[in-house]
């Protein structure tokens, strides 16, 4: 069994390179790394979601997700692509104390296409985007997801030059390769309980 990992890119705000005067957005560099070293790996396969690029508009449906009775083309195509992976990497910044609601938006969107799954968390920020993970992490039980203790945090004092171009510190590529031996394990672990759950 080919183990498959989405690496979920939260942030969605302007800024790549080139296109705005400011700084530039981090997430899709984040996300790159992640997956540069991820696709060393022989025990699964990783590819980026990038929320900026889905565009989903907020929540939208109404029913609730736990019915996953979906009546909008971007929710069923947000499902399809969320239910092919067995786990998923969390690539968030943190905004007051907090995920972007765009992220958490994406989340609430779905319910049965996260369960009996892992996660993984990859934080940046002032402080590493810890507190961003911390409210991520009170989620994930509420939707089965069982989210793995190693996690990584990116500081802007000490991994971006100058506050823009991500340059990790040694350790870091340490930290993600830590939480994607458990990442890894623990989705492949929870295989047969996907394979009980109705699709």
């Amino acid at each position: 069994m080919t183990i498959k990992i989405a690496i979920i890119v939260g942030s969605t705000r302007p800024g790549h390179h080139g296109e705005v005067v400011g700084i530039p957005r981090k997430g899709g560099d984040v996300g790159r790394w992640v997956h540069d070293l991820a696709s060393r790996r022989e025990d699964a396969e990783f590819e980026i979601v990038d929320l900026a690029e889905i565009d989903l508009p907020m929540f939208d449906e109404p029913f609730t997700p736990l019915m996953a009775r979906y009546t909008r083309p971007h929710t069923r195509t947000w499902s399809q692509i969320v239910d092919r992976f067995d786990g998923y990497v969390f690539v968030t910044p943190e905004y007051n104390h907090a995920p972007p609601a765009a992220l958490k938006n994406a989340i609430d969107y779905l319910y049965a296409e996260w369960t009996n799954k892992a996660a993984g968390f990859v934080g940046y920020g002032a402080f590493g985007g810890t507190r961003a993970v911390e409210q991520l992490r009170s989620m994930m039980g509420e939707l089965q997801i069982a989210d793995v203790s190693a996690q990584v945090g990116l500081g802007l004092h000490t991994d971006f030059e100058g506050y823009q171009h991500l340059r990790p510190m040694p350790h870091q590529e340490e930290a993600l390769t830590e939480m994607l031996d458990q990442l890894v394990a623990w989705s492949r672990a929870l295989a047969p309980l996907r394979a009980q759950s109705p699709s």
